[in-house]
C-alpha cells in the first residue's frame, strides 16, 4: 500500500510539473499576458539594461536576492513614493525600496552598475496582468507613472533617457522619439497642468518623502533642523511649505523641503 501511495504522488507531482507552462516574456512587443494571468509558469525574461538608471516592471515579483543575482549586488531599485510642485518644476520623489523586493506591475527604476548588457532570469513564478500604476497630486498636477506592457508610441508621456542617465531624468517624447516605450518599461504621464520639468529626488528608506508625507491635517507639529534647534512651533501645513528649502526633523522624521 505505501508503494501505491508513493507511486500515485509522484505521478501526481509529474502532472503539475508538466501542467506549468513554459512563458517566453518579450521586453519589446510585449507579450499577452491575460493568458497566463493568476498562472505558475516556467517564466524566463530577458531585459537589456544601460549602465545607470532604468525603468523596470514585471508581470511577476522578484526578492531582494533574486535581484542581486540578477543585476548585481550593488544594484538598487527605487519606486515613486510622492510629488511636489515647486514653480515650473515637478519635484518626483523616489525612495529605496529594494528591501522590499519587486512586485508584481509595480513600476519602479532600477540602477544598473555594470556595463550595458542582457540581463536573464528564469524562475517559476505567479503570473499577474493586474496593473499597477501610481499617481499623486499637488497644486492641482496629477502624476501617473505606470509600466508599458507592450510596446507604444507614448506621445506626451515622460520616459527616462536609455543611456547615460545617472540622474533619472525624465524627458519628455516627442516627434523626435521614434521608438516609444517597449514592455517592461515605466512611462510618466501628467495631467491637469501645464508642461513641466520633471526633476528626481532620491530618498534614503525610511526617509519621509516631503510635507504631504506628514500627517498634519487637524493638527500642528514643531519643526527643528538638523541641529535639534527648533525653527517653527505649532505649525500647520501652510507654515510647512513656506520653509526655507533643506532638510528638517518633523515627528522624528527627516523631511525634505524643496
Amino acid at each position: 500500500m505505501k508503494k501505491f501511495y508513493f507511486v500515485a504522488l509522484m505521478t501526481l507531482m509529474a502532472i503539475t510539473a508538466s501542467a506549468q507552462q513554459a512563458l517566453q516574456l518579450s521586453t519589446y512587443a510585449g507579450t499577452n499576458l491575460q493568458k497566463y494571468d493568476g498562472q505558475e509558469c516556467k517564466v524566463t525574461v530577458t531585459r537589456y539594461l544601460f549602465h545607470g538608471w532604468n525603468t523596470f516592471s514585471l508581470p511577476f515579483a522578484l526578492s531582494e536576492d533574486e535581484m542581486n543575482e540578477a543585476f548585481g549586488s550593488d544594484c538598487r531599485l527605487e519606486r515613486l513614493v510622492g510629488v511636489e510642485s515647486v514653480g515650473k518644476d515637478m519635484v518626483l520623489n523616489f525612495q529605496d525600496c529594494k528591501a522590499q523586493g519587486m512586485e508584481a506591475n509595480v513600476p519602479y527604476i532600477l540602477w544598473y552598475n555594470g556595463e550595458n548588457a542582457n540581463k536573464r532570469i528564469a524562475k517559476l513564478a505567479l503570473i499577474s496582468d493586474a496593473p499597477a500604476a501610481v499617481s499623486f497630486s499637488d497644486k492641482g498636477t496629477t502624476v501617473t507613472m505606470a509600466c508599458a506592457q507592450k510596446q507604444f508610441d507614448g506621445k506626451g508621456c515622460y520616459g527616462v533617457l536609455a543611456k547615460d542617465n545617472a540622474e533619472a531624468k525624465f524627458t519628455k517624447v516627442d516627434e523626435t522619439i521614434t521608438s516609444g516605450f517597449f514592455a517592461t518599461r515605466c512611462y510618466i504621464r501628467v495631467e491637469n497642468g501645464n508642461p513641466m520639468n520633471l526633476l528626481t529626488n532620491h530618498l534614503a528608506a525610511g526617509e519621509a518623502t516631503g510635507i504631504d508625507a506628514i500627517s498634519v491635517a487637524g493638527k500642528s507639529v514643531d519643526v527643528y533642523n538638523l541641529s535639534g534647534q527648533k525653527v517653527a512651533t505649532k505649525a500647520n501645513k501652510a507654515t510647512l511649505r513656506s520653509l526655507a528649502p533643506g532638510v528638517y526633523v518633523i515627528n522624528g522624521q527627516k523631511v525634505l523641503v524643496k
